[in-house]
């Protein structure tokens, strides 16, 4: 196992009720994975055969398995499998995608100039390799436009494509206790907010779609539409303010 301190990159992953498809996402970040890298796999008490087959990729001195007592839901497991990571840069990862070739490396690349990426996906099956290009390049520097698409719901930001630099982590985490869902739009605002959101628009990964998606894959009732944007309205006023208490955190001239 390698030394706390020479871990490069830690995988986030929360689990529940994913033996399906786990196996074939820890298989393909694996393969992205270098020596002294690791992936944390937080199971919240699943009760089916997902924490077994986690168990089986621990003889792999990187992968780390730790389970939650009772459920937390996603949003909580996400939080604890980050306050676990001990790498110097912090992928998010669901565990029913599977990753592309080359997309550490590339993420890792974007990196080096801002403390958040994200990436836009590919849907898995699909003809045409199934691209969805929602995030460009040409958005990164327009924080103001992308906090308030954010708002109003029409800039998705996927936590499946996300990745953080340590030490910027005290933005991000913990998350606050009001946000019940949508890490990765808690994520996307705090990075924007510091004027440190970089977007690449190739995607990283394959997004498989299934019965079971956290994200819906149906309009929502309206009372609860409206509940998610209170909710994103609370995450912009602790965003500015988490700013504002890490000055130390570089940020782009001008924002």
């Amino acid at each position: 196992m390698p030394a706390p301190e020479n871990i490069r990159v830690s995988v986030c992953m929360a689990a529940y009720r994913g033996e399906a498809y786990i196996k074939e996402q820890i298989d393909s970040i694996l393969a992205e994975l270098g020596p002294d890298d690791e992936l944390i796999v937080v199971d919240d008490a699943s009760g089916d055969g997902t924490a077994g087959i986690v168990e089986a990729f621990t003889g792999d001195a990187r992968v780390r398995l730790v389970r939650n007592e009772h459920n937390m839901g996603y949003v909580r497991t996400f939080n604890r499998a980050v306050g676990l990571a001990r790498g110097k840069y912090l992928f998010l990862s669901d565990q029913d995608d599977v990753w592309m070739p080359g997309r550490v490396q590339r993420m890792l690349h974007a990196l080096q100039d801002s403390a958040v990426v994200a990436t836009n996906f590919a849907i898995l099956g699909q003809d045409g390799s199934g691209k969805r290009t929602v995030l460009r390049s040409r958005d990164s520097t327009h924080n103001i436009r992308n906090i308030f698409a954010v708002l109003v719901g029409y800039r998705p930001y996927f936590g499946c494509g996300m990745a953080i630099r340590a030490d910027a982590l005290d933005l991000f985490a913990p998350v606050p206790s009001f946000v019940f869902e949508s890490h990765d739009l808690w994520l996307a605002l705090t990075a924007n907010a510091s004027g440190q959101m970089v977007h690449l628009d190739e995607p990283t990964l394959y997004r498989r779609l299934h019965d079971n998606n956290v994200t819906p894959s149906t309009r929502r009732p309206l009372a609860k539409i409206l509940r998610a944007r209170i909710m994103a309205f609370r995450m912009l006023g602790e965003a500015l303010r988490r700013r504002s208490a890490n000055p130390g955190i570089r940020r782009r001239p001008g924002f």
